[in-house]
């Protein structure tokens, strides 16, 4: 990972963070960011938006997605960083799809592991939260892992 590509992780971190000072609803604003074109964008080798500050990639996410909610639960502003630092983290490591990486571990799954994964390297939650949807989708499709 270089220092730009880390540099990315810590500003998606702060624009989740920022969310909860906007006062957005934390599970609609994820769902909707990760979904975005602005994040397909983030996405992309190079696209100029990664040369943005967090202020004026929320204001990229409001122009695009305009109902966001505003009222509802908010995550703990620790909680949002990680999430944003961690699928931004995820992209780099494997070169998913933001869209991809939040079908396997939407919001609920970030808050549900918080607790347990955000002490550990961004590796190896990000090799666990792709080992808990593995085991969904098998259970989910009635397979059985066999060791």
């Amino acid at each position: 990972m270089d220092s730009l590509q880390l540099k990315m992780c810590d500003i998606q971190g702060r624009l989740f963070e920022l969310s909860r000072k906007a006062c957005y609803d934390s599970g609609p604003f994820i769902s909707a960011f990760m979904r975005s074109k602005l994040a397909k964008s983030l996405d992309s080798v190079y696209n100029r938006m990664q040369w943005s500050g967090e202020e004026y990639l929320l204001e990229e996410l409001e122009s695009e997605v305009p109902n966001l909610p505003v009222t509802g639960a908010m995550y703990e502003k620790e909680m949002l960083f990680w999430i944003g630092y961690l699928y931004r983290y995820w992209h780099y490591l494997t070169g998913e799809s933001s869209k991809e990486i939040y079908r396997q571990a939407n919001e609920k799954t970030m808050k549900r592991n918080y607790m347990m994964f955000h002490t550990l390297e961004p590796e190896i939650a990000v090799q666990d939260l792709k080992e808990i949807h593995r085991q969904k989708t098998n259970k989910d499709h009635g397979e059985v892992a066999c060791s």
